[in-house]
């Protein structure tokens, strides 16, 4: 067998008919008829009762289970043995937040270029449940970003830890009060610039809004970095993450309350077997990046 006849069949499955698995790689339909049966001829036994859709025989059931392992370990022996050429080529597409795009791959970039020049980088930013829903889509390799409420199908390994903070003007009301750290509910008169409901935070902040009896007037901006231009007036409190960068004039708050930890990590769709030489050794120098700067 070889990858052709082993991607004819992944297609035709994909597609539900031969027709349209001839359609989608651009061969003639005798082309994929031929390429299965020489697959069924080398393996022994029939994978499609013939009609005019693919249904699988039995046997084609358990064969069908093993394919994508298959090809992604052929993928897997090519990509090293072009490693150990030093001849690769290629794109990596990596999901980010914001802040890493701008605090770790410029550094990690650079590093990677020095080993791998060949190989392209493509970066997605965006926050977890964009990143999350790309990975899952299968048009990222691999992502760093938070934990998504939803890991099915997916692997996340924690990096990293953000907190969450609350900024104003320095000529905000809250600054000039004086004392130790603000009660929780001294905020709540104030308007909130925050992220939007996918954001990374959104969900601790809504719980802790939710045991009191009145609301602030939020204001959502899906971008986290553009909130401390909104707190630089007065009387706007910014909610960001503690690796935002804060404008001249804007300072974080002292704030007493139930303060949570948002973990910031690898995620990897969990059907990802074999792992590329040069993806892998862009996730290692990530990695040395990120605890060089912690």
């Amino acid at each position: 067998m070889d990858l052709k006849e082993l991607t004819a069949f992944q297609t035709i499955l994909q597609e539900g008919s031969f027709a349209k698995a001839a359609a989608k790689l651009n061969y003639a339909q005798s082309t994929i008829t031929n390429q299965i049966q020489r697959l069924e001829k080398e393996l022994g036994f029939q994978l499609f009762d013939r009609g005019w859709e693919a249904e699988l025989t039995p046997a084609g059931q358990i064969y069908a289970a093993e394919v994508e392992r298959l090809i992604q370990h052929w993928h897997y022996a090519s990509d090293q043995a072009k490693a150990i050429a030093r001849e690769e080529t290629g794109t990596l597409r990596i999901g980010l937040l914001e802040m890493l795009a701008r605090q770790i791959m410029p550094e990690a970039l650079w590093r990677f270029r020095e080993e791998k020049p060949q190989i392209a980088c493509h970066f997605v930013i965006g926050n977890t449940d964009l990143i999350a829903g790309e990975l899952r889509r299968k048009q990222l390799d691999f992502a760093i970003c938070g934990e998504p409420p939803d890991l099915s199908g997916l692997r996340f390994e924690p990096l990293h830890e953000e907190r969450i903070v609350f900024a104003a003007a320095k000529d905000h009301p809250l600054h000039q009060r004086g004392g130790g750290r603000l009660p929780f509910q001294e905020l709540l008169p104030y308007p909130m610039v925050v992220g939007g409901p996918t954001c990374l935070y959104y969900l601790h902040l809504s719980r802790q809004l939710a045991r009191f009896d009145s609301m602030p007037i939020l204001h959502s901006v899906n971008q986290i970095s553009a909130i401390p231009g909104f707190a630089a007036r007065s009387p706007f409190i910014g909610v960001v993450l503690a690796s935002t960068p804060l404008p001249d004039g804007v300072l974080p708050l002292a704030v007493d309350w139930e303060e949570h930890k948002i973990p910031i990590g690898l995620l990897e769709r969990r059907d990802t077997a074999y792992p590329s030489a040069a993806r892998k050794r862009l996730i290692g120098i990530i990695k040395e990046v990120w605890f060089n700067e912690a």
